[in-house]
């Protein structure tokens, strides 16, 4: 048990891990699903963990000055954990984000300090589904409003402390919990943060891991298919139908693709038979476990995050 805390951001990490055995039994597949419960941060997702990393490491190096502005495009989530982050540390937050996000998000970051810029979608996107258009507003706006506040800029895309939190926690603290025996894993791709840090730890431990890169079927970009109603999907924080992140080519083994239909009844399927209450994205992590395990890793070990909670989700129609 951790001792007294003095700030909030030292309860991130060191989730718990569950095995999903209800949910391999309910599907009838041989094997294990390891599930690590990073809804459980105290932002509500896993974006907490890159959120201190950025922050910590740009203190350290000096390019984050004391009581310095932080500002960053967000779909929620690394935007809740900055808030934390930076409200504990005395740094003022902007968060930009889309209205097609969930609107809980933008409140659960108003009430934790930050000032929240909500970008209007383009024409023709559809309300509750961000789109690469979309992001390219929402960017627009972080690097106008960046300069004109003399911001630091928390680049959940482009800044490596984002992937290294991941590479020097969370993947260490799955092979700990699992004792190293895993054989693949599975992440679905927004920044590209989780995959990239966790994909490198696991092979730098064994090089045999298979990681695989989730992807809404409609915007399966890095699995190279064309996009589907313009990359549409209600998939949130993940698949903007444009290859924004950098993740090492090499780390990927294969990409798999999820449907809306399926992403939301796992999802739903999660809480009902395994009291995790967990949103889109996490449901689709678990979505490409059980078609690995219904094929090619049949009866082997699968190890993924459970990213966020479905309290996030109240206003849409996840639930």
């Amino acid at each position: 048990m951790k001792k007294l805390m003095e700030n909030i951001y030292e309860a991130i990490g060191e989730t718990p891990m569950l095995r999903l055995s209800r949910i391999t039994k309910h599907y009838g597949v041989e094997g294990n699903i390891f599930a690590k419960l990073e809804y459980l941060n105290p932002g509500f997702s896993k974006k907490d963990r890159p959120a201190l990393q950025m922050i910590k490491e740009a203190e350290a190096s000096g390019e984050l000055k004391p009581g310095q502005t932080v500002i960053e495009l967000t779909s929620g989530n690394t935007g809740t954990g900055l808030s934390i982050v930076c409200q504990a540390k005395g740094h003022p937050f902007i968060a930009v984000m889309s209205e097609g996000n969930s609107m809980e998000r933008a409140k659960m970051m108003r009430t934790l300090g930050a000032e929240v810029i909500i970008v209007p979608q383009a024409k023709n996107s559809v309300k509750g589904q961000v789109s690469g258009e979309d992001l390219k507003l929402v960017e627009e706006m972080t690097v106008k409003l960046t300069k004109e506040r003399n911001a630091f800029r928390a680049d959940q895309f482009n800044l490596d402390s984002s992937y290294r939190a991941h590479l020097l926690h969370t993947a260490v603290e799955m092979l700990e919990q699992c004792d190293g025996k895993i054989d693949c894993f599975v992440d679905i791709v927004g920044s590209g943060g989780t995959f990239e840090g966790c994909a490198e730890k696991f092979k730098e431990y064994n090089k045999n891991i298979r990681c695989y890169i989730v992807e809404p079927a409609n915007a399966a970009v890095y699995a190279g298919k064309n996009l589907i109603n313009e990359g549409r999907h209600q998939i949130q924080g993940c698949g903007y139908a444009m290859n924004l992140s950098k993740v090492n080519k090499e780390l990927i083994n294969g990409c798999i693709q999820v449907t809306d239909e399926e992403v939301i009844q796992m999802t739903r399927d999660l809480a009902r038979l395994e009291g995790t209450f967990v949103g889109f994205s996490s449901g689709a992590n678990v979505c490409a476990a059980i078609q690995l395990l219904k094929g090619k890793e049949k009866g082997k070990n699968i190890i993924l995050t459970l990213n966020d909670s479905g309290l996030k989700y109240l206003s849409t129609d996840l639930f």
